[in-house]
């Protein structure tokens, strides 16, 4: 709830045997995510990615580690048959994100969404007991759409700690450096290039909608997150793409409303 606000909301629209699992799965997220933000010294990261590695390969032996979360995560592992690989490749590329460099092209950021996000969705259709191509294929382009938004919406929280992580390639194509969004500017060449980078998450959410019909609706509940993503890339074109808006910085307040409407329609 304190963490992941938004994953919080969605999983508390999943079936009431899933949801205690969905839970688990958020909170272990968190741990590698805030990992990179938490640590001054590299060797610190890949020690605490090195705790979760163990204490993943420990809850396949059934032998999880005393720590809250790992317990739970065993039980949820359990209870619903959950893919090792999945979490293991979460940890994988966390760590391999521990570096600190902007991705080369708008593919390097992909491959880290589908590698976290979508590995999580992929998770969560496996509570949901989903093992269908048309669904993880939406996962896929969800995972994406997830990925790249989260690195638009921390672009202006990583300026203020002169970083920026967005792909260079789309930067040096509207002559971008990052010099640019350190300073805050919001120039028409800077709000081109968060424009093309939203519409490629845009493009992901149409993709994914676009085979709807060929999803099982039991897999529904686990896409509610798109409903997030639908309300930031909506704000971010009420302000022009100016990625700095004090707009894009809050908490949307209607947005447990516009969760409830979503799974009402029953539809993503």
């Amino acid at each position: 709830r304190k963490r992941d606000y938004e994953g919080f909301l969605c999983s508390l629209l999943l079936p009431a045997e899933s949801r205690t699992s969905a839970f688990a799965l958020r909170a272990f997220n968190m741990y590698p995510f805030q990992i990179k933000d938490s640590v001054t010294q590299k060797t610190t990261g890949l020690m605490r990615m090195q705790f979760w590695r163990e204490a993943v390969e420990n809850i396949y032996c059934d032998n999880p580690p005393h720590q809250p979360v790992a317990t739970e995560l065993w039980r949820a592992v359990k209870r619903h048959n959950l893919t090792k690989m999945w979490f293991m490749k979460i940890i994988d590329e966390r760590e391999k994100n521990l570096d600190d460099k902007a991705y080369r092209n708008i593919q390097e950021l992909e491959t880290y969404a589908e590698n976290t996000q979508s590995a999580l969705l992929y998770l969560t259709l496996e509570m949901l007991g989903v093992r269908n191509i048309h669904a993880d294929h939406a996962a896929s382009h969800i995972g994406k759409a997830q990925g790249i938004v989260t690195c638009l919406r921390a672009t202006p929280y990583h300026s203020t700690r002169k970083k920026v992580f967005l792909p260079m390639d789309i930067c040096m194509l509207h002559g971008v450096s990052q010099e640019d969004f350190i300073r805050g500017k919001q120039d028409k060449n800077v709000r081109d290039v968060i424009y093309d980078i939203a519409s490629q998450a845009h493009t992901h959410l149409e993709h994914a909608r676009s085979f709807s019909k060929k999803v099982p609706v039991k897999a529904y509940p686990a896409f509610f997150c798109t409903v997030a993503l639908d309300d930031y890339l909506c704000q971010m074109r009420k302000v022009d793409f100016n990625i700095f808006h004090p707009s894009l910085q809050k908490k949307s307040t209607l947005l447990p409303l516009h969760l409830y409407i979503r799974s009402w329609k029953k539809n993503y």
